[in-house]
């Protein structure tokens, strides 16, 4: 799988602690390997965000994403759940 990162999941990116970091290296994996696997709750959203998915870092830290094709995705954003929908 390909990734394109936004330069906002970029930015946000650096921000997060080393253990977040950590764990989307985790989760990147789990996604690429089985997308759907609950522990991602890969789901589709609304609103600003109605043509982009989200995939659980862990219980509060959420990225942001859209299906490019069937292997490229382009990262959007990642953060908390409430930086990222305010």
């Amino acid at each position: 799988m390909r990734y394109f990162l936004s330069k906002k999941f970029k930015k946000n990116f650096d921000k997060l602690p080393k253990p977040f970091k950590r764990q989307f290296g985790e989760r990147r994996k789990l996604f690429e390997s089985e997308p759907y696997h609950p522990l991602l709750h890969n789901h589709s959203l609304s609103g600003k965000y109605s043509d982009y998915r989200s995939f659980n870092v862990n219980g509060d830290v959420r990225t942001i994403f859209a299906y490019v094709d069937y292997d490229i995705v382009h990262l959007i954003d990642i953060g908390t759940h409430s930086q990222l929908y305010r």
